[in-house]
């Protein structure tokens, strides 16, 4: 429905247009020459060349931006990957100590007094 309407206000805008700006005009183009066109033609070009132009500039941007994107998610996958690598280096490091903990007797220190 907001199409339709947006459709309906371009198309009155472009109707008044067309309704007052029907004067012939001669268009020089680099070295050639247009004669006898109405106003409201080279008022619609203009547009429609700048409309196309922005979207080609909004075109690459978004294609800069998503290679942008590409390469941040590749560099959060390789650093997930290597916290998943440093947890289970983590893991095992307590394991071991666990191990050693259990494994060690305990030593007496010396005293030095009694020597």
């Amino acid at each position: 429905m907001l199409t339709l309407i947006l459709f309906l206000i371009v198309g009155s805008i472009i109707a008044y247009l067309a309704q007052n700006n029907l004067t012939p005009v001669t268009l020089h183009f680099a070295k050639y020459v247009f004669s006898g066109i109405p106003l409201f033609y080279i008022i619609i070009s203009s547009l429609l060349t700048g409309l196309a132009l922005a979207y080609l500039v909004d075109l690459v941007h978004s294609i800069f931006t998503g290679f942008t994107i590409r390469g941040k998610d590749k560099k959060i996958k390789q650093t997930k990957g290597e916290v998943v690598d440093l947890t289970k280096q983590i893991h095992q490091l307590e394991l071991e100590n666990e191990r050693l903990k259990n494994n060690s007797t305990v030593i007496e220190p010396i005293d030095k007094k009694a020597l």
